[in-house]
């Protein structure tokens, strides 16, 4: 590739950081309306990962109450700052996340090692402006139905969190390999070989399988949790994956499969009638030379 056709790339498309800059971002703030789909970006041809148009750019710029409305947009908020935003108590908010009335888009492990999970602020107004859900706020208690799901231990924040994240590596997914290994993401080890048991498609898959967004040392008790919230544990959940998988396999290897070692050449035949050579091993008649002599 000649300098002439990397040059326009990098004049008309920014860099992640520099594309927050534009657009009066921070980086957090950036990344969040990327995996929201708010910002699209563009494969670097040069391999140095995804940028942003500068016609993606403007566009954000020309919008109404910009650079607010945007930062509006990904404005984050725990239970606490939830809760108060919706005005109701901390132990109703968790409830009805729990329920999975609305879902987290991130989350992280404080020093305790506790889940803290991040809801969008601008989804939990949209709710609370629901007249529909105004019971569910200020009714004295839940519906019998949602408390005996809560009785059972019911808990969809990590389900739903896993279905948003999965829509995101979804869609930056350029080829059926990377749509698989978004999916194969969210089962687990025994899953996935069940449903690849040939070794190379298997390895070649985890090529393209990403890890968690969030992050521990290798081995330690917050990786093992981050890992469990990632893995699909719901029986319905994990059908559908598996499902999907399968059927987006069967795409990729029409794609292109999947790389094996070439096989060994095997000794070219003899014409018929010519009968093999009859002459020793190289080491041997080596050995029955230094003994004549």
């Amino acid at each position: 590739m000649t300098s002439n056709t990397i040059t326009p790339l990098h004049h008309n498309a920014y860099a992640p950081s520099r594309a927050a800059r534009e657009l009066g971002l921070k980086r957090s703030e950036f990344d969040l309306a990327v995996h929201l789909g708010q910002i699209r970006t563009v494969p670097d041809e040069g391999g140095g990962g995804r940028r942003v148009s500068r016609s993606e750019i403007d566009r954000l710029r020309a919008t109404g109450g910009f650079p607010d409305a945007l930062r509006q947009r990904v404005r984050l908020v725990g239970t606490t700052e939830g809760a108060e935003a919706m005005e109701i108590s901390v132990g109703r908010f968790t409830r009805l996340a729990r329920l999975g009335l609305f879902s987290p888009v991130r989350f992280y492990l404080n020093r305790y090692r506790a889940v803290v999970w991040l809801y969008l602020a601008d989804e939990l107004e949209e709710f609370t402006a629901v007249e529909e859900n105004t019971p569910l706020l200020t009714a004295r208690r839940l519906p019998e139905g949602l408390r005996d799901m809560l009785d059972e231990g019911v808990d969809l924040r990590a389900r739903n969190w896993r279905g948003r994240h999965r829509g995101f590596l979804l869609r930056l997914a350029e080829d059926p390999w990377e749509s698989a290994g978004a999916l194969a993401a969210f089962l687990d080890p025994v899953q996935i070989a069940e449903l690849v048991p040939d070794p190379y498609e298997r390895s070649h898959l985890g090529r393209f399988r990403p890890g968690p967004p969030a992050h521990g040392a290798q081995g330690s008790p917050a990786a093992h949790l981050i890992e469990k919230i990632m893995t699909s544990d719901d029986p319905a959940e994990i059908a559908w994956l598996r499902t999907e998988l399968a059927q987006v396999l069967a795409d990729a290897r029409r794609f292109r499969p999947a790389p094996r070692p070439a096989a060994r050449q095997a000794p070219p035949a003899l014409p018929p009638g010519e009968p093999a050579s009859q002459e020793p091993p190289r080491g041997l008649l080596g050995r029955l030379r230094r003994r004549s002599a």
